[in-house]
């Protein structure tokens, strides 16, 4: 499933971000690339371990948090923290990839499964050229250039590649999930019931069968999570 997650961030929070990542000290982007990965990766991207990665990370995370739409379609177990990249100049493209299943946090040593990655869009799509994240499936190929603020969310096993940046300079947040529920299929499933049950409420109210759903619900979830 690849879902578009508008304002994660708000105007205020984007601002700040952009005005922490103005300043920051950047490093080739290779650093977390696997080995198939780091031959087709061009850009630059912020240390995980930086004072500007963590202050970065702390306004991302809080804008997840809040957003009820992307808890929905998740239902995450662990989220990879927040890293940041930047594409502009030479370095400026990222070849077809598929994202490695295990990240180990530096910091931490905790392994996170990669159910899930995520790109969170920082820069104005009028800000730069080129640069939308494409995304494969059996469906074919979605370019995706979103508003700052807004976030895409795919299957971490989907070939995906970032297109050449020709002006200007794309900036994003990008993190991947391990899901409570780790099927793609009962994932989609759970959350379209959750989309459905949620506007049954908004037009009719809790009813009886807005409430029996919703215990469907819960029993699905009880019965495919692993927390």
């Amino acid at each position: 499933m690849l879902l578009h997650i508008p304002e994660i961030l708000s105007q205020p929070q984007i601002e700040k971000c952009r005005n922490i990542l103005e300043t920051a000290y950047w490093v080739d982007g290779r650093v977390t690339a696997g080995t198939q990965s780091a031959q087709v990766k061009n850009n630059l991207q912020l240390p995980e371990d930086s004072k500007a990665g963590r202050a970065a990370r702390a306004v991302v995370l809080e804008g997840l948090e809040k957003s009820a739409l992307f808890l929905s379609a998740a239902l995450p177990k662990q989220i990879f923290p927040p890293l940041f990249n930047r594409y502009e100049g030479e370095t400026n493209a990222f070849g077809n990839h598929i994202d490695n299943a295990i990240r180990t946090v530096s910091e931490t040593g905790l392994r996170v499964r990669t159910d899930l990655s995520a790109t969170l869009f920082l820069a104005h799509p009028e800000d730069y050229d080129g640069g939308e994240l494409v995304i494969e499936d059996t469906y074919g190929n979605h370019a995706v250039k979103l508003p700052a603020g807004d976030l895409v969310l795919y299957p971490g096993s989907s070939l995906h590649r970032v297109e050449p940046v020709t002006r200007g300079s794309r900036l994003a947040s990008f993190f991947w999930l391990e899901s409570m529920v780790r099927e793609t299929e009962r994932r989609r499933l759970l959350f379209e019931m959750d989309m459905a049950i949620l506007e049954l409420r908004q037009t009719h109210g809790d009813i009886s069968p807005s409430v029996n759903l919703t215990g469907c619900y819960h029993n699905l979830l009880r019965m495919w999570a692993d927390v």
